[in-house]
């Protein structure tokens, strides 16, 4: 694209780069590097802006406002201590997404190449800078600044937008928003490298023969067509029931541990190694059993957990699993309703899994310790059915 050079516009924008102070006709505060783009037929620019500016620029509408009032939600001051956690504790490698504002007042872009798309903008130093996305990073971002000053050089991407209104700018918001969809958990965990949990389950999965072609590493739900037995997300919360409070070296022998416990239960479910052989749909299993639901998953991993503690020994936990290949583990078997299945649907809840637990400790001649006895004294079997 070959065109004049456009003069010096007034309009919407944003930027990062140095503040300064510039006596004039308009008083400029603030000067950014910027490329101007359209969208939707409006001027719209982006740029980067030191994390130290970002909460002496950005405001949020005044949250006392009722909500009709307001461009964007009230901020939710208990995500911000995660947040601000993240960036202070991966300084080296923390990523945040671009914010989006608007600007309520007049900018002047000074176009610096002959497209006239790069440039400098000029903010004023009364402008008032109304987040439309990025509110709670904004705010983690100041938490940050107080405990690591040595941040606010660093940057953050803004795409700013000229303010028309409230109206618009609360289109703006439900149109960010609108499609946004949240990761699975299971993707989530398998590109999680942070997270010591998260990487067990990767690479006990990965680095098990059996497991690596029933699991499911993107989604945190199955197709009834799904080939697949469990989810990642499922195995995640699986190991770390398992892995509870036991003293390991390190990731390699938690991952060696994981692996011989599953393998060793795989070796007494018969409907898991049928799967793994292509002699049974995996979505029949499903359809049928529960021990393919996390709920089984996460009992069978605090079952573990108890044996482990007891004793580490491969031979005398391995010996005490034997009685595992005679449990019935079909939906509609007493021994689960109520605990495990209610009104036909496997349920995920905490009280669900130790009692899922309970059921199969006390088939493997398991003591309950007290928590779980105090679950078995509540617990009352559906009408018709006996302990």
């Amino acid at each position: 694209m070959n065109r004049k050079a456009a003069p010096p516009a007034v309009g919407s924008g944003l930027a990062s780069g140095r503040e300064r102070r510039q006596i004039g006709r308009v008083s400029f505060g603030y000067d950014f590097p910027a490329i101007r783009g359209i969208q939707a037929g409006r001027e719209y620019y982006i740029s980067m802006c030191p994390l130290r500016l970002v909460p002496k620029l950005f405001t949020f509408d005044n949250e006392e406002l009722p909500p009709e009032l307001r461009a964007q939600r009230a901020l939710n001051k208990g995500r911000l201590p995660e947040i601000t956690r993240y960036v202070l504790d991966n300084p080296d490698d923390y990523c945040f997404s671009a914010i989006t504002a608007s600007i309520d007042s007049d900018v002047q872009f000074e176009p610096l190449d002959e497209d006239g798309l790069l440039g400098k903008l000029s903010i004023p130093m009364g402008a008032k800078l109304i987040i439309n996305d990025g509110q709670h990073r904004r705010a983690a971002v100041q938490r940050a600044l107080e405990e690591n000053p040595d941040l606010g050089d660093e940057s953050i991407a803004v795409v700013f937008f000229l303010d028309l209104g409230l109206e618009r700018c609360q289109q703006m918001f439900a149109d960010l928003n609108r499609h946004v969809v949240r990761p699975s958990k299971s993707i989530g965990v398998l590109y999680d490298h942070r997270d010591d949990k998260a990487v067990l389950a990767r690479l006990m999965v990965l680095g098990s023969d059996f497991f690596k072609p029933l699991v499911e590493l993107e989604g945190s739900s199955l197709s009834p067509r799904s080939k697949r037995l469990f989810t990642l997300s499922a195995i995640y919360n699986a190991n770390t029931a398992l892995l509870d409070r036991l003293e390991i070296e390190d990731r390699d022998e938690a991952r060696k541990l994981a692996v011989a416990w599953w393998e060793a239960v795989a070796d007494h479910v018969p409907e898991w190694r049928l799967v793994h052989q292509h002699k049974m749909s995996a979505g029949d299993v499903r359809k049928q059993f529960i021990h393919t639901h996390s709920t089984t998953l996460v009992a069978l991993g605090r079952t573990g957990n108890s044996l482990l503690h007891a004793d580490s020994d491969p031979k005398v936990w391995r010996a005490k699993l034997e009685p595992l290949r005679t449990l019935r583990w079909g939906r509609t078997e007493e021994v689960w309703q109520g605990r495990t299945v209610i009104n036909g649907q496997v349920k995920k809840g905490d009280q669900n899994v130790r009692l899922t637990a309970n059921a199969i400790k006390t088939h493997l001649g398991l003591p309950l310790g007290p928590e779980e006895r105090r679950a078995e004294e509540q617990f009352t079997p559906p009408r018709g059915d006996r302990r």
